[in-house]
């Protein structure tokens, strides 16, 4: 289940975080919608990474409210432990590094991300040490689950390879595979078309549209790869030192001073000393 038709699926409100004396994210707000594309976008040492830790567990917020709503319940995820962030609010995320169990076979990535749903079919093990019809059902329909996501990123005949062994780009899709195999209603995804080439690029683009259209659950998309965030988000949210500098559309982000002094820098007026020297 994702958030109700016109409610916000995730709410970020005053977040801030501090490491000792240095603020990373500064009073920062924003919503995400579910079937909509929400990048997060500025110069390196924004604080885009930040707030995603944030929102996953990974950091607890020094202040601020993080709240996403999942059908009729909303969860708190500034009090809520990294686990239970990802099994019960259903926030699942990539990282700028490949994060994959290289010595497992792709498949088995893909069964590795529905391990919660295996666990609580297999009874404290005991359904799965005996293959009872419960577990056996679970675990099929896990395998399932998984093939369908292969087949989506067109890394079915690579099943049975070590996920360690893929090309660089198959490994980034198949880290999204993994992500949606635990059935999130928001998915944050962190720097994915890193390194990509056009053609990777391109899948890239098409398959993150087709889970958003296909799926309707939220996306977060951190990205510096400026074509990528123009042509397949719906909504921007633009940072600079830990603070939020603009927040619209891509064509509104575009246009903003704000923005384009961030990433261009702002030109000295000319003052007399300067017109003086012109005129030497």
């Amino acid at each position: 289940m994702t958030a109700t038709a016109g409610q916000p699926l995730l709410t970020v409100d005053h977040l801030t975080m501090r490491f000792g004396g240095l603020v990373a994210i500064d009073d920062v707000s924003f919503v995400a919608r579910p079937r909509e594309i929400t990048a997060i976008i500025g110069p390196n040492g924004a604080g885009k990474t930040t707030v995603f830790n944030c929102l996953t567990g990974f950091y607890k917020a020094t202040e601020g409210m993080l709240t996403l709503c999942r059908g009729t319940r909303s969860y708190l995820l500034e009090r809520m432990e990294g686990h239970d962030i990802a099994s019960h609010a259903g926030i699942a995320r990539t990282f700028q590094n490949i994060r994959l169990f290289a010595n497992m076979s792709v498949l088995e990535n893909l069964l590795v991300a529905q391990h919660r749903v295996l666990m609580a079919a297999s009874v404290g093990t005991i359904a799965g040490m005996f293959g009872l019809p419960s577990y056996r059902h679970a675990e099929r329909a896990a395998i399932d689950k998984a093939r369908q996501w292969l087949d989506r990123v067109n890394l079915t005949h690579r099943a049975d390879e070590d996920a360690g062994n893929l090309p660089y780009g198959d490994q980034r899709r198949l880290e999204i595979a993994r992500a949606m195999c635990s059935g999130p209603a928001l998915l944050c995804l962190d720097e994915p078309a890193a390194g990509l080439n056009p053609r990777e690029t391109h899948q890239l683009n098409e398959l993150i549209t087709g889970i958003r259209d296909d799926f309707g659950i939220g996306i977060l998309l951190i990205e510096h790869d400026m074509s990528v965030v123009m042509q397949i988000s719906d909504h921007v949210v633009v940072l600079d030192y830990g603070r939020k500098i603009s927040d619209g559309t891509p064509a509104e982000v575009r246009a903003d001073p704000a923005v384009i002094r961030a990433y261009l820098g702002e030109e000295e007026d000319e003052g007399p000393q300067s017109q003086a020297s012109a005129g030497a």
